[in-house]
This record gives structure tokens, C-alpha cells and sequence, in this order.
């Protein structure tokens, strides 16, 4: 018999000491990101400012006597901005959802995580955090520095201010975000008199822990644990698509090296100062090769572009390219994957567009009461009565009509004519009265129209049952 047992190898003599244990449970290491400037982080400015300022302003601006974006719970509206919205209309949300999702895989599969790196209200409200930070504890190396210090006065005012200033940033994100259900101008005044309903307190701070704890402490364990989106973004990447990647062919072997000296045709351009590595908000190496932790921020690339600006060299040793193009293989921009998300995101833009616009701006419901099947009336007729729910999605009062159908000789008892506020919903009741003997069967159908008296081209038909005796 074989002894097999001479086939095993220690797992030491084949993988090496760094990775043959792996601590699933390892403490998390501080990130000490550096302030770097380029033009990746100007044109940050343009996705991330629109975003805070819309964030922050819209539940301040107002269109008519209402706030423009308003989700009211308890009355069951919805207004964004000229728009009024019912729970009925959810499907429209989960429309708009399906659309958002499918516009995320198009630019995915185009550029990589660009909506991570520029646009996620996590990375924004990080940098705000990150800003704060720095502005009162001072910079990379003076934050390492104070860490490593003993506490004394100079620290603890350096992070009670800089605390402060996170809580002030978390606070303001919270009683925003609850201004969106409740109507802010309202809010302001009731929450510093403590008259707020206590959900308002409780919600306000929620947010803010959360806000405060997500921005300000677990920041890239947010994008790498937390986040799905860094899980599944393999599935929509091809070879063609932007990722921010070194050029190891240009950069290696690596070296430092200093600026006036001859050029060393032995080194490569990466001059090994580490700087694309202290930029990075979740601690990577780039050189290392693509890597899910990477959020497409183009930091480390704005970071390599200045060094290669001192030395003399070419930009671009960092850079958003694909791994065709690093391996010299032609890149292909119009692909069937890309193609496909475009032309579904297209049709499902044109079809939310076309049923948002050809939305009829007022809902009718007619409920038969049923305690009593009909009532007697003079002259041998008989009444039914009706419960009508007319809504008006309008965001201006108007006046309807409502007539009947279906039943000859029938009509109304009571005012046909109703006012509707915009964006409310008005129950009426009223009877309709007819003679048994135009009815053919104990249960016949009826129709009633709401036609809007200023534009009878707007109106809604709703179907009822009018019963006799049998």
C-alpha cells in the first residue's frame, strides 16, 4: 500500500506567513486619508455640491401655499413638486425605482463605480466629515501626530470641535430628512419649543446617530461590508469597462528616485512614493490590480498626475482605462451588454414618461351602500344610494360633474356639481332613482362619468350595480 501521506505539504512551505492564517475578527486600522487637489476632484464639486444643496434646500421652497416636496403619511399624499401622488400611484414609484436600478448597470458597465466615487450621499457626506476633520485636527501627518499623543487640553479641544461640528452636520441631515413627511417651516419652530410630536424627535434622531456613526466612523466599512453594490458590480463589469487601474507595464519596476537626477532606464516610472495609497478613503493599494474595495473616487489618479507633473514624466500611470486597453487590445465603447441596458433604460424612460403625462388628474370610487339594497320612493320608483370618492390630482381647485349612464330614465337626487380642493379627496353621497320597470334584471349596471366643468375633455367612468326588487 501507497504511504500518501508523503504527497501532503505544510501549508507554511507553500503560501506565505502573511496569508496563511487569516483573522476574520482583526481590529479595523484608522485611515489617515492626505488632502490631494486635481481636476477629478473639481469635477467632484459639480456631483456632490447638487446634491447637498437640493438635499437641503428643497424642503424649503415652497410653490403655492405647499411645501414642493412633501410626503404627508398621515394624509396619504405625495406632492413632488407641481405633482400630487396617492398610494395608488406606489406602482409609479416602483416603476421609478426598476428605472434608477437599470440606470446604475448602464453607467456601470460603462464607467465602473462612478456613482460611488462621485455621486453616493455616503462618499459626499464623508467628505464633509473628512473636511471637518481636517480642518480642525490639521493634516495628515498632524493627525496621526495627535492620535499618538497623550491627551491633553490642545486635544481635547481639537476633537471636542471637531465632534461638534459632526453633530451639528448629523443633526442638520436628520431634521431635514424629517422635514420631508413633515412640513419643515413648521418643524423649526415646534422642535426648539419642544412641541414636535415625538416621532419627529425620535426620527430626527435616528438620522443623526446614523449619520454621525456612518460618516464619521465606519466610512469605507460602509462601501466594503455594508454596501451590496460592492458585491455585485463584478457581474456588470466586461473588459471594456472604465475602471481606475496602474499601468504595471509603464510603472514597473518600481523605485524612488529623486527629481534631478539622470532618468534610470532600470526603474519604471512609479517612483514608489506611496502618495496614491494616502489618498485612498479605503486604505487600498491601486498597484495591487482591480479590486472590489475601490469606489472609482479618481483620488489616487489626481495623486499620481501631480508626482508625475513634478518629475517630469507624462501623466497617467494612474488612470481611468479598461483592461483591454492595459493588455494593448482595442477597447469597444458600443458592445451588446451596454447597447442592451441602453435600449432597456430608454424604453422604460419613455414609458414612465408617457403614463406620468397621460395621467388623469382625478380618481373616481363608487361605493354602493349595502345596509339597505334600495329604498322605496313615490310614484312606484326606487332609490339606490351611492357613496362617491372623487380625488382631485390637480393642484389647483376645481369643479366636476357627475353624471350617470346606462339606466334609461334615470337621474340624480342631489347636487351633481363638486369642489374639490387641489390635491384632496371629497366623499359625497347621493341616490340615484329609477323605475323597476326599465330594469331588465334585479341587478343592473350603472355608469357614472365626473367630467371637469372647466375642460370636459377631462373626465373618468366608474362602473356600480343598481339593484330592484325581485
Amino acid at each position: 500500500m501507497v504511504d500518501k501521506t508523503t504527497d501532503i505539504l505544510a501549508i507554511d512551505s507553500v503560501a506565505p506567513n502573511e496569508v496563511s492564517e487569516l483573522d476574520l475578527y482583526q481590529k479595523r486600522e484608522k485611515i489617515y486619508t492626505r488632502k490631494i487637489q486635481g481636476t477629478f476632484q473639481r469635477l467632484r464639486l459639480f456631483t456632490g455640491w447638487p446634491l447637498l444643496i437640493g438635499y437641503f434646500c428643497l424642503p424649503w421652497i415652497n410653490l403655492g401655499s405647499r411645501q414642493s416636496v412633501l410626503f404627508d403619511l398621515p394624509e396619504r399624499k405625495f406632492y413632488v413638486l407641481n405633482l400630487t401622488f396617492w398610494p395608488q400611484d406606489f406602482i409609479m414609484l416602483a416603476f421609478l425605482l426598476m428605472i434608477a436600478a437599470f440606470a446604475l448597470f448602464t453607467v456601470t458597465a460603462f464607467a465602473g463605480r462612478v456613482w460611488c466615487g462621485y455621486t453616493c450621499p455616503q462618499t459626499v457626506w464623508t467628505a464633509i466629515f473628512m473636511w471637518i476633520e481636517q480642518r480642525f485636527e490639521g493634516s495628515r501627518n498632524q493627525r496621526i501626530k495627535l492620535d499618538k499623543a497623550p491627551m491633553s487640553f490642545g486635544k481635547f479641544r481639537k476633537k471636542l470641535l471637531k465632534h461638534a461640528g459632526w453633530v451639528l452636520v448629523a443633526f442638520w441631515t436628520g431634521f431635514t430628512f424629517v422635514g420631508y413627511f413633515t412640513p419643515i417651516r413648521t418643524l423649526l419652530p415646534e422642535f426648539f419649543a419642544l412641541e414636535a410630536s415625538h416621532y419627529a424627535f425620535i426620527w430626527i434622531a435616528i438620522f443623526t446617530v446614523g449619520t454621525y456613526l456612518n460618516a464619521g466612523y465606519m466610512r469605507e466599512q460602509v462601501c466594503i461590508y455594508m454596501c451590496p453594490y460592492a458585491r455585485f458590480q463584478s457581474a456588470m463589469f466586461d473588459r471594456d469597462t472604465l475602471i481606475v487601474s496602474y499601468d504595471p507595464i509603464r510603472g514597473e519596476p518600481r523605485g524612488s528616485r529623486k527629481r534631478d537626477l539622470p532618468v534610470d532606464d532600470s526603474l519604471g516610472d512609479c517612483i514608489d512614493c506611496q502618495l496614491c495609497v494616502q489618498v485612498c478613503p479605503t486604505g487600498i493599494d491601486i498597484r495591487d490590480g482591480l479590486q472590489y474595495k475601490c469606489i472609482g473616487c479618481a483620488l489616487c489618479i489626481d495623486a499620481c498626475n501631480s508626482i508625475m507633473n513634478k518629475m517630469g514624466y507624462s501623466p497617467g500611470l494612474i488612470s481611468y482605462t479598461s483592461e483591454n486597453t492595459l493588455e494593448g487590445k482595442p477597447t469597444r465603447v458600443f458592445r451588446p451588454r451596454l447597447v442592451g441596458y441602453v435600449l432597456v433604460l430608454s424604453i422604460m424612460i419613455a414609458v414612465f414618461t408617457a403614463t406620468l403625462l397621460t395621467r388623469d388628474p382625478l380618481e373616481l370610487t363608487i361605493l354602493r351602500e349595502r345596509n339597505q339594497l334600495y329604498i322605496p320612493a313615490p310614484g312606484g320608483l326606487i332609490d339606490n344610494v351611492y357613496r362617491i370618492h372623487l380625488s382631485n390630482l390637480d393642484n389647483e381647485e376645481r369643479f366636476f360633474q357627475i353624471n350617470i349612464g346606462g339606466i334609461d330614465g334615470a337621474q340624480l337626487i342631489g347636487n351633481p356639481q363638486i369642489g374639490i380642493a387641489g390635491g384632496e379627496l371629497r366623499e359625497i353621497t347621493l341616490r340615484v332613482r329609477a323605475n323597476p320597470i326599465d330594469l331588465m334584471a334585479p341587478s343592473t349596471t350603472i355608469w357614472f362619468t365626473a367630467i371637469r366643468v372647466d375642460d370636459p375633455s377631462i373626465s373618468t367612468t366608474h362602473e356600480s350595480r343598481f339593484i330592484k326588487p325581485l
